[in-house]
């Protein structure tokens, strides 16, 4: 049972890059390469995750957002659940409603279990899901234009059904190909006119519609790898962004942003970074 906190909590999210004041993150403690369910982990697979590396990694980052002014909630990790550190996965916040995910591989079938019971202790709102498959990782907030990308973990089934249930939203299926796993791996909003984007991992038309409404920051094949995009806003122009994306970091600096370099290069042996890491939970309307 996950305990319950002393304060009133709100949930509400209107895009990626406002002010981020709770988060909702768990620590990799039983992070492990089970079986491969990613190209990422297909590299790292022999040598595998130093579990105490990358727990003291993650204790680094949670600290960093504290001192940013982030309440960091901290779900229980249980050794059932190795990639559970993978909290955006399991839902996301959209208005103030918090929508939980079905996960689409075994391996990850259950860690909802643990957000919704914390959810249902703390009473907050939340729509589960259930017979969909859209994972947090693939869904991209930018005002009333919601970008979901169509993966093997989210189907364009399920994109509609959320499209039906929320027609005050414009909601935007991005094919991109399968093997970076969730659109957050090769595409993220950092402001409401620019974006980060791998473009090889998209076809020409999804690339010129992005194009078209963003000042795309291009970032390289290398430092995709290292997920370059997968960066975590916390509003005021302020993002986290690992210290081996130095192209992607020097772009973003000379647009005016200040980047907290956090190494959490154990973690992303596993395919997920700053972003995968985080579920936000309350966003204020600052930028």
């Amino acid at each position: 049972m996950v305990n319950k906190i002393n304060e009133e909590l709100e949930a509400y999210c209107a895009s990626e890059y406002s002010k981020l004041s709770r988060v909702i993150v768990c620590e990799p403690r039983y992070m492990e390469i089970r079986e491969i369910i990613n190209e990422t982990q297909k590299e790292f697979k022999e040598e595998n995750i130093n579990q105490a590396l990358a727990t003291e990694q993650h204790a680094h980052f949670t600290e960093t957002l504290e001192r940013e002014g982030v309440e960091v909630i901290k779900l229980p990790p249980e050794i059932t659940y190795p990639e559970q550190v993978f909290t955006r996965d399991i839902g996301f916040t959209l208005g103030n409603t918090v929508y939980v995910a079905e996960m689409a591989t075994n391996i990850r079938q259950g860690e909802e279990l643990i957000l919704k019971s914390w959810l249902e202790t703390n009473d907050i709102p939340f729509f589960n899901l259930h017979k969909n498959h859209i994972e947090g990782g693939d869904v991209i907030i930018d005002g009333k234009t919601i970008y979901i990308g169509v993966s093997d973990r989210t189907d364009e089934t399920s994109i509609q059904h959320l499209q039906a249930l929320l027609p005050q939203y414009a909601i935007i299926a991005i094919p991109f190909v399968e093997k970076f796993l969730h659109l957050d791996c090769v595409f993220n909003v950092i402001s409401p006119t620019e974006a980060l984007l791998f473009p090889e991992a998209l076809a020409k038309k999804e690339q010129d519609l992005l194009a078209s409404r963003y000042d795309i920051i291009e970032v390289t094949k290398e430092e995709q790898f290292t997920l370059g995009t997968n960066v975590l806003s916390i509003g005021n122009k302020k993002l986290f962004s690992l210290p081996c994306n130095e192209q992607a970091n020097r772009q973003l600096r000379l647009r005016g942003y200040e980047v907290i370099e956090v190494d959490i290069s154990e973690i992303i042996k596993s395919g997920g970074s700053f972003r995968c890491c985080t579920m936000p939970l309350l966003r204020t309307t600052k930028k």
